[in-house]
């Protein structure tokens, strides 16, 4: 494989889709949340994987988007932090064998951060740092900080993950970051995609973006807004399959990988150079943006 930013600028990189929601159907006591799996039942989350790389990903993502110590803490696995991500790491790699780049994922804590919660800034960091030094030492080609709301915490998650990989001499470890704007093309927080798109860039990110959200949609407009402002961003997009509905205590997403690929050509003509998907979605959508894009 060739390395992510020069495939970025080569052409349109294909990423995977959907984890939590694939997994979710495989909780137990046990496995209380999706991260846990890696420990408990790694068939399964090598099957993800895999499923994801056989339908095209060129990108797949570590299992890991939970696995800061801070929300680990919640459900009682703090001290299983380190096996956690180590797992993942394994796990995606034997899945993507030379076929695919491994993405080290990372998401919010989970609190908000003061003056909104309990969390310092400084905590937010240190949890962060934790987890990537995890990950970079286990062998992850790139990092991807996701579903961020708050500028104050991707400002954090940054500066931890470049404090990890930056001192490396002659080895640059590609960051993309991307914020979840679900609230009138705003973040829960309020931050607007060109304010995003400026201040991630300025903080070190390579590659910005929007994912989870409300959809493809929502998602079109948002990077259209980021691209106006900032032409020459590499923009990262992973929206979710639609809005969810329940049933039977479950969320349903209902648009299929059909109409979510009709969308891939539009997001890469307002600067979209890596293309994914998120919660509810599944390899049948990656199969399908594959077969769009390329």
């Amino acid at each position: 494989m060739v390395d992510f930013l020069t495939a970025l600028c080569q052409g349109v990189l294909l990423g995977d889709g959907a984890m939590g929601t694939m997994l979710q159907p495989f909780l137990t006591a046990q496995g209380s949340v999706p991260e846990n799996l890696n420990l408990y039942r790694p068939d399964v989350v090598m099957e993800v994987h895999r499923a994801y790389v056989n339908a095209g990903a060129r990108v797949i993502q570590t299992n890991t988007f939970g696995a800061n110590r801070v929300k680990l803490a919640k459900v009682g696995l703090a001290k299983e932090v380190v096996e956690i991500n180590e797992r993942a790491v394994l796990l995606a790699r034997a899945a993507a064998g030379y076929r695919a780049l491994v993405a080290a994922s990372m998401g919010p804590t989970g609190e908000l951060l003061e003056p909104f919660g309990d969390l310092t800034y400084e905590e937010a960091r240190d949890a962060f740092a934790e987890q990537a030094r995890i990950l970079y030492r286990t062998g992850v080609d790139l990092f991807m900080v996701e579903t961020l709301s708050s500028l104050e915490e991707a400002r954090a998650a940054i500066e931890a993950v470049k404090s990890v990989t930056s001192p490396v001499p002659d080895v640059l470890v590609p960051l993309v970051c991307t914020m979840s704007f679900d609230t009138n093309l705003r973040t829960m927080m309020g931050v607007t995609p060109v304010e995003a798109a400026w201040y991630l860039r300025e903080w070190g990110a390579e590659v910005v973006g929007a994912n989870c959200g409300k959809g493809p949609q929502d998602a079109l407009m948002v990077l259209r807004m980021m691209h106006e402002v900032c032409p020459e961003a590499l923009l990262a997009v992973q929206p979710n399959a639609g809005l969810p509905r329940l049933v039977e205590d479950r969320a349903v997403y209902d648009l299929g990988p059909e109409e979510f690929a009709k969308y891939a050509r539009e997001f890469v003509a307002v600067g979209a150079r890596f293309i994914g998907a998120c919660c509810g979605s599944t390899a049948e959508h990656t199969k399908a943006l594959a077969k769009a894009l390329y």
